[in-house]
């Protein structure tokens, strides 16, 4: 008998993923926890229906590790029980990237779930809902009909809920998108509520609304990875009572797929979307000011009977300003427009197709989201996620300029402004390494690629305040015997971390200049209790590029104030073709007679994690000086080394005269799905001199930075037949 038309249709839309970098036993532990149980459970329930969306990192993943999970899901499209949702292949952030970046990852994975999956692609998952309206013509041209984002989304469009009873249709130059509003209420209910009141909830719309549908749309990691959410899905039987309860009510309880809504219900309207992200997410970009702010008026407010129409115009913060918020975040946005505009100029001059093909899909793993920003997840805390960026950045970068120049030495300065700062940086390379100095900004060096391995020795991170901080400073801890939104839990994973808030004025990069009292001690400097006595430290350079045929030099120059004297400050940095060292050289001139200074030179290495043996301090003559969470002391040393046995890294900076080391690691405390926790990010190695002027009231110094790496490793693409989807 054919069933009635259905007085609510519930679409369940999940969102599987695990970011580019991060480790295979995550991915693993993942897959046994939710993934694999979830299709577990669904399968014999034969009259529902979902739809899911898997990102393409963990597609491939997937088909290599258990391609036997792939092959239920293409027999599962095949009955019409599972939509495959599309997205764009990496789970990039759309804004951040460019438009032909855009569509060509969305069309990429969309040939790939089409030739794998046998599945047809008509909606894609929007990555964390960051929606701008122009992305309406950038998804039809990639032959995307819809998508989901949030009903905040629409309420801040003016619409009420009441309104959100089906998907819209949006435009841009012309071009149609359908879609549809998410619902925050469900994602707070799946599946931390009872089944009951998802039931409940549905059908008050249902009595409302006859012939609506409801979304929900979050991910599917709630289902079993979450904190707690194994034994409350499974082991505690939520998922198979959820089901059950969709099972008895079919009668006008219907799960339907996106495709099947779109293809039996018209839209409810027309609607243009203003810029926005889910709720949360708009919290999080505000700066931590506003974002204390914005909770306290939320929470005056939400105790007012007028709430549930105030909030309505209680707005968060715009996605972009990540890059703000996180200087870091910008850096490797920078990077990744950088690569990919060389990409687009090779093609354009006749790049091989193969060499494209590789190229691209490195870039496009380099625009996976989850490092650019930060939130109820590490992001761009997590060293790991990082690093992956810049290593994926760095292979695509080396695959184009291995077509360009072949493997001869060479060696190239260029100065533009890379970061979109409306200055001038500068960008010095050879075949072993790229240097990417800031003269505005002290003439740091604020990127150092390593391009043997695809390492960044600066992907560090300032330590900051964050919203949450306050959280751990009064000792807060919530029970987390019972599941519970990420949104909602409070867990300190040590009870120390309040020790470890501690915050730098600036950004954690190298070749950053330090003039301080001449009493100054270790102790002062690792707890901030230093005051600059020059101007230089985050001052203007003025930068000068001297050319030879196999060797540049960048010249950087600053009139400056120091202790109230007037004095000159020259460095330069100096690299030769083939070479895997720089050579550094300071000159101050015009110092009074009688000033002393005690001088030092900031260096920060990253991806060189504490705690174990391989990574580790060494002296020239061999001798270990202990794990690189040591904290160092030295007197009158020519030179210390740092090692990364796994990384292949050896890191040597030697001076010609006997100068002191001081070293010590730098530790975040930041907030993750788990809790919150202390996160290594770099060691700090600062060689320090006590400077005062010859007779003519001058000082010099010069040393080198040698980093050696002896392992060639590049990140892995995917299988040839998914490589030729680019």
């Amino acid at each position: 008998m054919a069933m009635t038309e259905p007085l609510v249709r519930l679409c369940l839309v999940l969102h599987n993923h695990q970011p580019i970098g991060n480790f295979d036993n995550v991915f693993e532990q993942a897959y046994q926890d939710s993934y694999l149980p979830f299709l577990d459970v669904f399968e014999p329930y034969e009259s529902l229906k979902i739809s899911l969306h898997t990102s393409g990192c963990l597609m491939q993943w997937l088909d290599e590790r258990h391609p036997e999970y792939l092959d239920r899901l293409a027999a599962l499209v095949g009955y019409g029980r599972i939509e495959i949702i599309g997205g764009a292949y990496y789970e990039p952030i759309l804004t951040m990237i460019p438009a032909r970046d855009r569509v060509g990852q969305i069309t990429s994975f969309s040939r790939w779930l089409e030739r794998r999956l046998a599945a047809k692609v008509q909606g894609m998952w929007m990555p964390e809902r960051v929606w701008e309206s122009s992305l309406a013509n950038d998804l039809a041209t990639a032959n995307i009909q819809y998508t989901v984002l949030d009903d905040y989304h629409f309420r801040c469009a003016g619409l009420t809920d009441s309104e959100l009873t089906s998907y819209f249709v949006t435009e841009d130059q012309g071009q149609i998108l359908r879609v549809f509003p998410g619902s925050e209420r469900l994602r707070y209910l799946i599946p931390f509520c009872d089944a009951h009141e998802t039931i409940e909830y549905c059908r008050q719309l249902g009595e409302q609304h006859p012939g609506c549908a409801v979304v929900f749309g979050d991910d599917g990691e709630k289902f079993g990875t979450w904190p707690e959410t194994k034994q409350h899905v499974y082991k505690n039987g939520w998922l198979r009572r959820f089901f059950d309860a969709l099972t008895h009510n079919q009668d006008w309880l219907r799960t339907s797929t996106l495709a099947d809504v779109v293809e039996q219900v018209p839209p409810a309207g027309k609607i243009y979307l203003p810029d926005a992200s889910y709720r949360e997410m708009t919290e999080w970009a505000l700066p931590v000011d506003r974002q204390l702010i914005h909770h306290e008026l939320v929470h005056e407010l939400e105790q007012d009977p007028r709430w549930s129409e105030l909030k309505t115009f209680i707005r968060g913060g715009y996605w972009r300003n990540f890059k703000v918020k996180y200087a870091e975040s910008n850096e490797m946005y920078a990077r990744m427009m950088y690569v990919s505009l060389l990409l687009q100029q090779a093609e354009s001059e006749g790049c091989p197709a193969d060499v494209v093909r590789r190229a691209r899909q490195w870039l496009y793993q380099g625009q996976c989201n989850c490092s650019y920003w930060h939130g109820a997840f590490g992001g761009v805390y997590l060293p790991h996620l990082r690093n992956s960026v810049y290593q994926n950045l760095i292979a695509a970068e080396n695959e184009l300029e291995l077509w360009a120049r072949g493997d001869s030495e060479w060696i190239e300065a260029t100065a533009a402004d890379y970061d979109f700062d409306g200055f001038q940086e500068v960008r010095l390379a050879n075949d072993q390494m790229v240097l990417w100095l800031d003269p505005h900004m002290g003439g740091r060096i604020y990127e150092w690629d390593i391009r043997k391995n695809g390492h960044n020795l600066l992907a560090t991170i300032q330590r900051r305040p964050e919203a949450y901080h306050e959280k751990i400073t009064r000792g807060q801890q919530e029970n987390t015997d019972s599941a519970a939104s990420i949104h909602d839990r409070v867990v300190l994973k040590r009870e120390d971390l309040a020790d470890f808030l501690q915050y730098d004025e600036r950004m954690r990069k190298s070749l950053i200049d330090h003039f301080w009292d001449p009493n100054t001690t270790l102790e002062n400097v690792r707890s901030g209790q230093v005051v600059e006595q020059c101007d230089c430290t985050d001052g203007e350079f003025q930068s000068t590029i001297r050319r030879n045929p196999n060797r540049i030099q960048v010249l950087m120059t600053r009139n400056a104030m120091l202790s109230g004297h007037r004095c000159k400050i020259t460095k330069g940095v100096t690299l030769n073709a083939g070479s895997d060292d720089i050579e550094v050289a300071y000159l101050i001139e015009d110092l009074p007679a009688g000033l002393k200074t005690l001088f030092a030179c900031e260096f920060n290495f990253a991806g060189l994690p504490d705690g174990q043996d391989d990574r580790y301090f060494s002296t020239g003559s061999g001798q270990q000086l202990g794990q690189l969470g040591t904290v160092l002391e030295l007197d009158d040393a020519k030179n210390l080394e740092l090692h990364d046995e796994w990384l292949g890294l050896h890191i040597d900076l030697q001076v010609d005269d006997g100068v002191g080391f001081w070293a010590f690691p730098i530790g975040a405390v930041s907030q993750s799905e788990s809790g919150f926790e202390l996160v290594h990010q770099s060691v700090v190695v600062l060689p320090h001199w006590l400077v005062e002027g010859d007779v003519n009231g001058r000082w010099s110094t010069r040393f080198r930075v040698n980093v050696a790496c002896q392992k060639t490793t590049r990140p892995e693409l995917g299988k040839q037949e998914a490589l030729a989807t680019f």
